[in-house]
């Protein structure tokens, strides 16, 4: 089967820029880790620098995006991971293990090669951002696909769970991270960043409600509180396991 990414990937560096505070909290999750796999690495974001890293992909479209200087890229998935046991001293994957086909399987295959940490951006299922009452959609595919948190360490063992906040002016264009910047989502290339769109299909009617919610001043209403907030727990979440 083609992988996703060949089809949807067309916009995909443009908009998923790296924030460089989500940058941070993933790198210092890594801690002191030389050698490093990055597991479902699309075009290269939130790798760190000056290690040892691979990559691995199974999306060509997205290995060809990758920069001139990207860390190697393997096209290959997380499921079937083409290294020898304990080959690195970290291993990293971020907003990719709900597109992994057998998910269990491809965690099982990231700790067999990893001597060390394990670091996952990931999302809650259970967390209903407010995009979510415009487009129950998307709270419905975030249940099929999103594993529950509780699953990680019953695939992992012990892991440590923590808020990834969302700046509220992310440069990283992800499924939730424009909360408080709601005229984006009615922008379809913007829209065209995020999987999400591509997979629930028509949204145009709970669009159109956002819309008419924007024009009259019934969504700065509604989400008040949110204006007020320099970062938001959009259910992004911070797994680490040694």
């Amino acid at each position: 089967m083609r992988p996703k990414y060949d089809v949807i990937g067309s916009n995909y560096a443009a908009l998923r820029r790296p924030d460089a505070r989500i940058a941070a909290a993933i790198e210092d999750a890594l801690g002191l880790a030389r050698t490093i796999l990055n597991v479902g690495a699309g075009a290269g974001s939130y790798e760190p620098t000056g290690r040892s890293l691979v990559a691995v992909e199974p999306s060509l479209a997205m290995i060809r995006k990758r920069g001139p200087a990207a860390a190697k890229a393997i096209r290959a998935r997380a499921e079937a991971l083409p290294f020898e046991d304990k080959r690195f001293d970290a291993a990293m994957a971020v907003l990719t293990v709900h597109h992994w086909a057998d998910k269990q399987a491809g965690l099982s295959e990231m700790r067999r090669v990893t001597s060390g940490r394990i670091v996952l951006l990931t999302f809650d299922p259970s967390c209903r951002p407010w995009l979510t009452d415009y487009l129950p959609g998307l709270a419905a595919l975030d249940d099929a696909q999103m594993p529950a948190l509780a699953d990680y360490e019953r695939w992992l063992g012990p892991v440590r769970i923590t808020p990834l906040l969302v700046p509220h002016d992310c440069s990283d264009g992800f499924l939730y991270a424009y909360w408080r910047r709601p005229e984006a989502y009615l922008d379809p290339y913007i829209r065209s960043g995020s999987s999400s769109f591509w997979a629930i299909g028509d949204a145009e009617a709970g669009l159109q409600q956002l819309r008419r919610d924007l024009e009259t001043g019934q969504w700065a209403r509604r989400y008040a509180d949110l204006l007020t907030l320099d970062a938001y727990d959009a259910g992004y979440r911070l797994v680490v396991a040694d």
